[in-house]
C-alpha cells in the first residue's frame, strides 16, 4: 500500500479525518524550514503539502506569495529542496509528503528527471498548480511510471465530465477547492458542496481533501461534515511563520499548537 492509502485507512479505522498543513520549502530559511516542518509533524499533521518556491506563484494569495519570496531571498535552491525533503522523510518515514509545484520548475529539470528525483527523496505526490486537467493528464502518466501519485485540483464549478476525469486520473487524493480564486485565510471558506463530493466519490475518486480558506477548527469540522476526508490549511499556517520571523522558538510553538488544534477537530462523531 502507498503511504496515502495507509494514512487514510488508519484514519478511517480511528474514525478521524485528515489534517494536512501546507508550507513553502525554504521559508523562512532552508535551516528553519526543516524545524517548521518537524513542528507540524510533532503537532499531529496526518500528511504534508509542501510548496516549491517560485517567483510567480499565480495560484496563491499574498501570504503565500511572500513565503515564496522569503524562501528565494534566503537563497533556497533545488539542491536545498532535495536535502530538505530527504531530511523530512528521514524524520518521519510514514507521513505522506505531497508537493505543490508550478510547471516551469518541472520543465526546467526535465519532466521525467524531476519526478525521479522526487521519488528518490521520498515524495509521494505532486500537484501542478498552473496546468489545466487536460494537460495534467500527460504529467500524471509520467508520474505513475515513476511511482508518484498525481494529485488533481477539482474546482467548485467543475462539470460532471471534468469530475469524472479527475476521479479516474487522480491518485493519492483530490484537492477540492472550497471556493474560486487564490489561496488566503482572510477569505472565508464557502460552504463545501456535498453534491460535488458525492459525485467525485461515486466516480471512484481517491480521498478528497478540501482546501482554500481553512483557518479554524470549525472549518475542518464543516469539511468533514460535508463528506470530505480531510482538510488542507496553507495561508493560516504560513501566517504564523511570518508573524514570528524574529522569534524561532515562538514560531515553532505556535505552529505546533495550531496543528494540534486543527487535528483535534478531525474526530468524527
Amino acid at each position: 500500500m502507498s503511504r496515502y492509502k495507509d494514512c487514510f485507512a488508519n484514519l478511517k479505522a480511528n474514525n478521524q479525518g485528515a489534517f494536512v498543513p501546507f508550507v513553502t520549502l525554504g521559508d523562512p530559511t532552508p535551516e528553519q524550514s526543516l524545524e517548521v516542518i518537524k513542528a507540524l509533524i510533532d503537532g499531529g499533521a496526518d500528511a504534508l503539502e509542501l510548496g516549491l518556491p517560485f517567483s510567480d506563484p499565480v495560484a496563491d494569495g499574498p501570504v503565500i506569495q511572500r513565503a515564496n519570496l522569503r524562501a528565494l531571498d534566503a537563497g533556497t535552491n533545488f539542491s536545498d529542496i532535495l536535502k530538505l525533503l530527504k531530511a523530512v522523510r528521514d524524520y518521519s518515514p510514514q507521513i505522506p509528503i505531497g508537493l505543490l509545484v508550478y510547471a516551469n520548475l518541472i520543465y526546467a529539470k526535465g519532466v521525467h528527471e524531476f519526478y525521479q528525483q522526487m521519488k528518490d527523496v521520498g515524495v509521494d505526490s505532486v500537484l501542478i498548480a498552473d496546468v489545466p486537467t487536460k494537460e495534467a493528464k500527460r504529467f500524471a502518466e509520467i508520474a505513475k511510471d515513476v511511482g508518484i501519485d498525481a494529485v488533481f485540483i477539482a474546482p467548485p464549478d467543475a462539470s460532471d465530465a471534468l469530475l469524472q476525469t479527475i476521479a479516474t486520473k487522480c491518485s493519492g487524493y483530490v484537492y477540492l477547492l472550497s471556493r474560486s480564486g487564490v489561496t488566503g485565510a482572510e477569505t472565508q471558506m464557502q460552504a463545501p458542496a456535498s453534491e460535488l463530493i458525492d459525485k467525485l466519490k461515486n466516480a471512484g475518486a481517491p480521498p478528497i481533501l478540501l482546501g482554500f480558506g481553512i483557518s479554524q477548527p470549525e472549518h475542518v469540522q464543516k469539511a468533514l461534515a460535508a463528506g470530505a476526508n480531510g482538510a488542507i490549511s496553507g495561508s493560516a499556517v504560513v501566517a504564523l511563520i511570518e508573524k514570528n520571523l524574529d522569534n524561532n522558538a515562538q514560531q515553532l510553538a505556535d505552529l505546533k499548537a495550531f496543528t494540534q488544534s486543527m487535528k483535534a477537530a478531525t474526530s468524527l462523531k
